[in-house]
């Protein structure tokens, strides 16, 4: 989906750009957030960069309180690096910070995620041997759903990424609801935010499908359910998010322009 551009009483912003300002205000205080390349990254920058000042970033290459000045191309940058706390080996970051649960939130993407947060980015397509679309794979995003107090999501979405079932489960969100994961003896609460560039949605606290909660400005609801894969439910307190202030879009775009 492309981003379309909305008129707010501060400024021009596009739908991509109020997601990942909506993203970076679920993040608060001096989290410890495992990070993902991507969407996930730049909203976990702004958010430093803005109202989370303590905010402490960790990527899977083993960098520990990163503070990079523009935004990493990928989990081998050497910004990360330079700017970290500390830097470790991998085995020591999944062994000694994710698995025993010293991590607060993971923030992922995703290619395809289904009515109950499972996440797909391996294979588009029923064939595995031969899918349609081979994806980048899993790289540490099962552990990280798994491990982590629990998982916000930043996705684009359409009814190619929000699909009634993943192609493949990569990463286990629900699994097919409310008990699955404590059966899989799955550490963290999994995913409790997903963030798009129309809305936001949380699981259920009875079945974990994932609900609408929140549209962002301009979007109406039947918007949201025709970019859906199956039958969405609307909370009955559905809200509006605050468009962007003028800070929160220096930030962002400044970070963009620095990469």
């Amino acid at each position: 989906m492309s981003a379309t551009t909305t008129q707010s009483s501060a400024t021009d912003y596009t739908s991509d750009e109020m997601m990942s300002i909506a993203a970076a205000r679920a993040l608060t205080g001096n989290t410890r957030c495992f990070v993902g390349i991507g969407l996930p990254s730049t909203a976990a920058n702004v958010a430093r960069r803005t109202h989370a000042p303590d905010l402490v970033l960790i990527y899977e290459s083993g960098t520990l309180g990163s503070k990079p000045d523009r935004l990493p191309a990928s989990i081998g940058d050497g910004i990360l690096a330079e700017t970290a706390d500390a830097v470790i080996s991998v085995p020591e970051v999944f062994n000694y910070w994710l698995q025993p649960g010293r991590i607060d939130v993971g923030f992922l993407g995703a290619a395809q995620i289904d009515r109950f947060g499972n996440i797909n980015t391996t294979v588009i397509g029923d064939d595995y041997a031969n899918p349609k679309v081979r994806l980048p794979g899993a790289g540490g995003a099962p552990e990280i759903a798994g491990s982590c107090g629990e998982v916000f999501v930043v996705v684009r979405q359409s009814k190619r990424s929000f699909v009634e079932k993943v192609d493949f489960v990569t990463s286990v969100g629900h699994g097919q609801g409310k008990g699955d994961r404590e059966r899989l003896g799955l550490r963290g609460a999994g995913p409790t935010l997903v963030i798009t560039d129309l809305g936001v949605l949380r699981p259920d606290p009875d079945t974990c499908e994932l609900v609408l909660t929140q549209v962002h400005p301009g979007v109406d609801v039947e918007q949201v359910r025709e970019a859906t894969g199956w039958q969405l439910r609307v909370s009955p307190e559905l809200s509006t998010t605050e468009p962007p202030t003028e800070q929160e879009l220096t930030v962002l775009r400044a970070l963009k322009e620095a990469s």
